[in-house]
């Protein structure tokens, strides 16, 4: 069973969202530290990085069975997808 991508979304995802928590993007009361442009094109690369490794992933799942592990690479993918997609919403000018 090979599942680089996923583990790769994973881990890039991560540190997408860990450059993005410490640029200041989440606090909306503070200035960011990255143009909003910068900062939309990483969160949106982080959203389809993440989706697809957890779509990738889900299919290496139905395709060669459920383990522990493979639930737990799915299950991060997914979040970091959801957070991304909000963090993208509450980022988006005129939205909030």
């Amino acid at each position: 069973m090979k599942m680089s991508f996923p583990w790769l979304a994973l881990g890039l995802g991560l540190v997408i969202a860990v450059l993005l928590g410490l640029s200041g993007a989440v606090d909306p009361a503070a200035s960011p530290a990255l143009p909003l442009l910068l900062l939309l094109l990483l969160n949106e690369f982080g959203f389809v990085l993440t989706a697809i490794g957890a779509g990738l992933a889900l299919r290496d799942a139905t395709r060669d069975g459920f383990s522990p592990t493979l639930l737990m690479l799915i299950a991060g993918c997914a979040a970091l997808a959801a957070g991304f997609l909000w963090l993208g919403l509450k980022l988006w000018p005129g939205l909030t």
